[in-house]
């Protein structure tokens, strides 16, 4: 591996490595090597969890009124190996990937492989500059993605943007109380409504609680008037934010937010 190909790399990713030797090992396949500990799998196992790690504290720090489990389904959407892939391949990387002669053509270059060859890059860069050096790259590289994984969470979810909604303008969560339900055992139906403090907005049918609760998340933001119509969609917007009814604002999925469904 001459030192004008680990110069390109480094171009690529935007760090100047102290010793090449990490970034050498970084960008070595197994399938190249007849010892599997010169290979790059060690760093990838060091890698995931870098990754896991600072993207884990950028949405604790960036979304403070998001629960848990939201953070969570960001998270495992973000560090997936789907997205490390694109990220691999938005940066070119595979085609610096030394592999065994038989995986030169490999499907697995522009999947599993580049993903383990980002996450590898990620722990040498961690093993050769500290933890700053790999998390202010993960940040450039991941940056973006953080907020569309964000607008992919939310959508459609409305207990979520409720949540929100109900914390920065009340100081308290909404409520959910289930009211009815109907049917069989093996086929029941429940009605459920939101409380916030001593408000209460229209309840809503589903065929499970879960369902029931978006609805009536969406009655109760529609009621608050923090969702609004837009060209047949609806939009999710900050009523006492400064934005105006006729600017535009998160769009969501509109997935049966009824009013109200007959439970029979």
């Amino acid at each position: 591996m001459d030192e004008e190909l680990l110069h390109q790399v480094e171009q690529v990713i935007g760090y100047e490595f102290s010793d090449r030797s990490f970034l050498k090992q970084a960008l070595t396949h197994s399938s190249s090597v007849d010892n599997r500990l010169e290979s790059n799998e060690r760093l990838e196992f060091l890698g995931d969890a870098i990754l896991s790690l600072v993207v884990c504290q950028s949405l604790f720090e960036r979304f403070r009124d998001y629960l848990e489990g939201d953070l969570t389904k960001i998270k495992s959407m973000l560090v997936s190996r789907g997205v490390c892939s694109k990220v691999a391949k938005r940066l070119s990387l595979s085609q610096y990937l030394k592999v065994g002669k038989g995986m030169v053509s490999s499907k697995a270059l522009s999947g599993s492989l580049a993903a383990g060859l980002l996450e590898a890059l990620i722990a040498a860069i961690y093993v050769d500059g500290g933890f700053e050096a790999a998390r202010d790259f993960i940040l450039r590289t991941f940056g973006s993605l953080i907020t569309e994984a964000d607008s992919e969470q939310t959508q459609g979810n409305y207990k979520s943007l409720l949540q929100q909604y109900a914390q920065e303008h009340f100081g308290t969560a909404p409520v959910y109380v289930l009211l009815d339900e109907k049917g069989p055992d093996h086929n029941k139906c429940f009605e459920l409504a939101v409380f916030i403090e001593e408000r209460h907005f229209p309840s809503a049918w589903g065929t499970n609680k879960k369902e029931a609760e978006q609805k009536a998340a969406f009655n109760a933001l529609v009621g608050l008037g923090a969702l609004v119509r837009s060209a047949g969609r609806s939009v999710y917007r900050e009523r006492d934010s400064g934005v105006s009814g006729d600017q535009p604002g998160q769009e969501v999925q509109d997935d049966g937010g009824d009013e109200h469904e007959d439970g029979d």
